[in-house]
């Protein structure tokens, strides 16, 4: 089980380069009904920038908790969460959710490297979403899983995309896998200021339920924990988990790397007299650990084992 993080995930050793136009990508069958892209796709996808690259390797070891190797498909992500620190992580100025880098050599990659590395959990998804809506077209997420599948490496995932579902029929193969689902808050429109093209909360549980129908062990991710957002509706969350069936919850806190802040605000502007007020206490430890403690309480009562993240 793991949390998106930086560290040495976000080195990716994988330096990129274009990629040559000769090399093609593997044709993957995509599973007859299943979804092409989630809520934001073509609507994102306007002021999306999407090139092809060449990746130089696929796994890189991660410090992340409960994994040996991180895995990342694309780097940048169209969701374009307005809290997202990975640009800092990436160190990439690029307006984060405006651009998309497509390793669509990675399945190659992956599978010459899985032959020489010692058996780990790979984790899909540090520092963007594998499952994020350009994943529909690509299915570069898709691929790297079949060939993860091939001599059964342990995988674990975490998304806030509901195509996670199309891979059924592959993740119910593994026989150590573990989806988790961050939701980091029930407020339709304060989900559409922080995540404009993320799936719904509501869809997000739904996919949660879905995987534990087909026997797949999930964990509901809530963070970061934000001020005007996370404390809004935060029983039905909880309780909307536990109906879903998922037992666990790990819960994060803000972090405000070089950068975040100057993405984050303009999305909040008004929402707030003393915004830069109001946030600056979810910096602060007290913030962070008693609204811990809420959840953590609040998850008690549904049955739910909850702690921090880190």
């Amino acid at each position: 089980m793991r949390v998106h993080g930086g560290g040495p995930d976000a080195r990716v050793r994988c330096g990129e380069r274009p990629l040559d136009p000769r090399a093609g990508a593997p044709r993957v069958r995509r599973p007859r009904g299943s979804p092409q892209s989630d809520r934001g796709g073509s609507a994102g996808a306007a002021t999306v920038k999407v090139r092809e690259v060449a990746a130089l390797s696929a796994i890189v070891p991660s410090r992340l908790p409960g994994l040996a190797y991180a895995l990342n498909p694309y780097r940048g992500c169209q969701t374009a969460c307005r809290y997202c620190y990975a640009p800092a992580i990436l160190h990439d100025t690029r307006p984060w959710g405006g651009y998309v880098e497509v390793k669509r050599n990675l399945p190659f990659i992956l599978a010459r490297e899985l032959k020489r590395a010692d058996l780990g959990v790979v984790g899909i998804g540090t520092v963007t979403d594998g499952y994020q809506a350009i994943e529909g077209r690509y299915n570069v997420t898709r691929y790297c899983l079949e060939v993860l599948l091939r001599t059964d490496w342990p995988i674990s995932i975490q998304t806030k995309s509901s195509l996670v579902l199309r891979d059924l029929d592959l993740l119910t193969k593994f026989t150590k896998k573990d989806v988790g689902v961050t939701i980091t808050t029930m407020d339709e429109t304060m989900q559409r200021v922080l995540e404009p093209y993320a799936s719904p909360a509501k869809k997000r549980l739904e996919t949660l339920q879905r995987l534990n129908e087909a026997g797949i062990e999930t964990w509901a991710f809530i963070g970061p924990i934000l001020p005007l957002a996370t404390e809004v509706r935060l029983e039905a969350l909880l309780s909307g988990i536990a109906e879903a069936g998922t037992k666990k919850v790990l819960v994060d806190r803000l972090r405000l790397k070089e950068g975040t802040w100057a993405m984050l605000e303009p999305s909040l502007r008004g929402l707030a007299e003393d915004l830069p007020g109001t946030y600056e206490k979810a910096l602060e430890g007290r913030y962070f650990r008693d609204m811990e403690r809420t959840i953590i309480d609040l998850a008690a009562r549904h049955g739910l084992s909850a702690e921090s993240a880190f």
